[in-house]
């Protein structure tokens, strides 16, 4: 380890306090996800305060060591919002694998939304199952989302209904992903398309 010195106390210092606000809003965070029913596997991480809402006889169930990072300092490419997890109907379901990284990311599902293990979701990242204003006779009806194991989303990367992206794939920054990505490629774009195998 090299020596503390005045170059690396200002340093030391922010680590110390963010590992301290992170004890507690883990701890928080725990708490408040098991007083709105949902499963939260263990050794999830809390940077800064996430936001859940889970409807009644909806399911949200959230993998081991998943990382949630919601505050300003959390993530330095820069976020612009909290995680938030939320179901938007009775019997709705996210689930979420192992070991998943989430950075400023919003969850919504009306239908279905599955993670699988290792997902990165890169700062602002936005994946839903829904139209939303459900009112207005041009939207459609929901349709599941399937992110299958080792995907990485880029920043601001949306995903909307009824896309399954494949194992291993990647998502550059800014994509709007509005139709199935297979197993294994590079996708970018608005909307997205595959740009290479990887």
């Amino acid at each position: 380890m090299k020596k503390i010195n005045r170059d690396s106390i200002p340093y030391l210092t922010d680590r110390a306090i963010e590992e301290g606000i992170t004890f507690f809003t883990t701890l928080i965070s725990r708490t408040i996800a098991r007083w709105r029913g949902l499963t939260l596997g263990e050794g999830c991480k809390f940077y800064g305060m996430a936001f859940f809402r889970r409807v009644p006889m909806s399911t949200i169930r959230i993998g081991q060591n998943c990382r949630f990072r919601s505050a300003y300092w959390a993530n330095f490419i820069g976020l612009n919002r909290r995680c938030m997890i939320s179901t938007l109907n009775n019997g709705a379901i996210i689930k979420i694998g192992d070991r998943c990284g989430f950075s400023g990311t919003v969850i919504a599902a009306e239908k279905k939304i599955l993670l699988g293990n290792r997902i990165r979701c890169g700062a602002n990242t936005t994946i839903t199952d829904t139209d939303w204003h459900t009112d207005d006779p041009r939207t459609g009806d929901p349709a599941s989302v399937i992110i299958e194991d080792d995907v990485w989303l880029g920043m601001n990367v949306t995903i909307l209904k009824g896309v399954t992206i494949g194992k291993g794939s990647l998502v550059a920054a800014n994509s709007l992903v509005t139709k199935s990505i297979p197993a294994g490629v590079m996708a970018a774009g608005q909307p997205a398309k595959i740009i290479r195998k990887i």
